[in-house]
């Protein structure tokens, strides 16, 4: 039967139909965060409720991965005016720009700029891996402004950010992951885990550009 109900009211119901499945499914959220506070709890919740919203994937119960600290250390980079890569213009166009830049912080993509796309075809690699080095030139230009990058659709973004670490050549101050798809996916994410970098990872092939921007929002909105 179709509900007559308000724009406004659609999210609000559609979290309450979210938390009376997983309550359905014996899942409690967030179960598998040792987090140091209600806050911290209540948190991890809506991250875990928005990428359900956003895919309609329950899945996202159990998968999300949590670095320690992560809630602690994210909302304080945002609140310092962190600005975020992205690796696609869907997460670009999904991220909330007004709440971020609310903070002092922008949205960056560098996947459709020329000189990426001219690059990655010389050396053979793809456009997000190239894209994440061009990313640099933020850190060089600003080094002092904090670095978020949301990574929801290719795995060798994270690869990238991974190399470039591993050379000691930057350090991403925290790494959003959710590449989507079968090759490299499980394993770029697993590179990220291994590191000390603090992320917020979905563990397996699941992601997406609209999960990145669901997580960067869920962090948005509370603050």
């Amino acid at each position: 039967m179709i509900e007559n109900i308000r724009p406004e009211e659609i999210e609000r119901r559609s979290f309450e139909i979210i938390e009376e499945e997983l309550k359905a499914r014996s899942i409690s959220v967030p179960s598998q965060y040792d987090t140091a506070s209600d806050e911290e709890r209540e948190l991890c919740r809506s991250i875990v409720y928005r990428c359900i919203h956003t895919t309609a994937d329950f899945d996202y119960a159990r998968t999300l991965r949590f670095s320690d600290n992560a809630i602690d250390i994210i909302k304080k980079l945002l609140c310092e005016g962190a600005d975020i890569v992205t690796d696609t213009n869907m997460a670009l166009a999904g991220i909330n720009k007004k709440k971020l830049e609310s903070h002092g912080g922008q949205v960056h993509c560098f996947m459709a700029d020329e000189d990426v796309a001219k690059e990655a075809q010389e050396r053979g690699l793809t456009r997000a891996y190239v894209a994440m080095e061009k990313a640099m030139s933020l850190y060089e230009a600003n080094p002092e402004k904090p670095m978020i990058f949301a990574i929801g659709n290719a795995p060798t973004a994270l690869i990238s950010l991974y190399d470039i670490y591993s050379k000691g050549l930057f350090k991403p101050d925290f790494i959003i992951g959710a590449p989507v798809g079968f090759v490299n996916v499980v394993h770029s994410k697993e590179l990220i885990m291994k590191t000390d970098i603090p992320y917020i990872i979905n563990e397996g092939n699941k992601g997406g550009s609209p999960v990145a921007a669901a997580i960067v929002n869920a962090l948005l909105y509370f603050l």
